[in-house]
């Protein structure tokens, strides 16, 4: 269905909501009582036909609280993995308990970026997540921090809610923090305002995002939300901010409609959507002014228009395309190594097979295998 304002969200068949650690943790400790309030609105909107996934952070908090350690477990990454092993058992057993309140089975499903960038992998996920949900399940999401590394990991769950949810097939993501949503600029300046819908993740937008979480609890923040954001946009799926420090914050948010909609943009198909979420980005391949106007036209990018290439990778890697002013432009799946990249760049067709010692292929980055934006 088309979720055009957050009231609809209320009305989807299929719902992301992904819960911050701020409002599930408190002191160490879990927030039972939000806790509960949210199992009772997620059992809400079952009776009223909409299937639920939860996306929920706090397994460091809770799990750092434990074991005593410094900075909520975060003061490097042997103790967010410490911290994050003893909390995710904690973590799932509450929300089996609230849920079960409801009569509802709670299914623990810990990933990596790596179920989710591998495509093969990716579709394993989304069919566990399918089963589940027919089979009368609230999947409860996290990352596995236990074993993610600081340069293998999504590191926040905002960006995470939207990848399950391209993986769900969901219709709409609600990302509830502890902010009201978007603001137009730091919302305790004086003037602040909040901004209701957002058509298109710009980089106008991107540059009203502050960095960090503000609760200094969880990895994300303002940023994180954008990037989930245009992730989300780009399979069709509307997204929203919404403040869910109040007790039955999910009710609330769809029943008020206060927060920030981002509205899907373009749909793209099932594989794009897929290339366009992925962020383990090997490398970056710039193209001049003139391979920037062919793009923007459907084009693949050929070897003449470009002009820069950095990383060091392999054929088959994920790439990002930039303008010569360093505009991103796209990601795509790249046809040669960064060696060959280097070897080719700037050539006609005719000079490439020379420089190759072998016939070249059809593009560097071919059309099928991109996304823009």
């Amino acid at each position: 269905m088309a979720v055009n304002t957050l009231q609809d969200m209320a009305e989807a068949k299929r719902l992301v909501v992904k819960i911050g650690s701020a409002l599930l943790v408190e002191n160490g400790e879990p927030a039972l009582g939000r806790l509960r309030t949210l199992a009772a609105d997620i059992a809400k909107l079952r009776e009223d036909g909409t299937e639920v996934i939860v996306v929920s952070s706090g397994a460091i908090a809770l799990g750092a609280a434990r074991l005593g350690l410094a900075k909520g477990g975060r003061a490097n990454l042997a103790d967010a993995q410490a911290a994050a092993s003893v909390g995710q058992v904690a973590l799932a057993q509450l929300w089996a308990e609230v849920l079960g309140t409801h009569d509802i089975t709670a299914a623990q499903m810990l990933v990596t970026i790596g179920d989710l960038e591998d495509r093969r992998r990716y579709l394993n996920a989304a069919a566990t997540l399918e089963r589940l949900l027919e089979a009368g399940a609230v999947p409860v999401v996290n990352e596995n921090d236990s074993v993610a590394t600081e340069e293998i990991r999504f590191g926040d769950n905002d960006r995470l809610a939207a990848r399950v949810a391209q993986a769900a097939n969901a219709d709409a993501v609600l990302l509830l923090s502890d902010v009201d949503g978007l603001y137009d600029r730091p919302p305790h300046e004086p003037g602040a305002a909040l901004i209701e819908r957002v058509e298109g993740v710009t980089p106008e937008v991107i540059a009203m995002a502050g960095d960090g979480s503000s609760s200094g609890m969880g990895s994300g923040g303002m940023l994180a939300k954008l990037q989930a954001a245009r992730i989300a946009e780009r399979a069709g799926i509307a997204l929203t901010i919404a403040n869910g420090t109040a007790d039955h914050s999910i009710a609330q948010a769809l029943a008020t409609g206060r927060g920030t909609m981002f509205l899907p943009v373009r749909a793209d198909n099932a594989r794009k959507s897929w290339l366009g979420g992925r962020q383990a980005l090997e490398g970056v391949l710039t193209v001049d002014a003139g391979c920037v106007a062919a793009l923007s036209d459907g084009a693949s990018l050929l070897a003449p228009g470009l002009i820069e290439v950095e990383g060091d990778f392999e054929r088959g890697a994920l790439v990002s395309l930039h303008g010569p002013k360093g505009e991103r432009l796209g990601q795509g799946l790249v046809e040669y190594s960064a060696a060959e990249c280097r070897a080719i760049a700037g050539l006609k067709q005719t000079e490439q097979e020379a420089r190759l010692g072998y016939a070249p292929r059809a593009a560097v980055v071919h059309r099928d295998h991109m996304v823009q934006g």
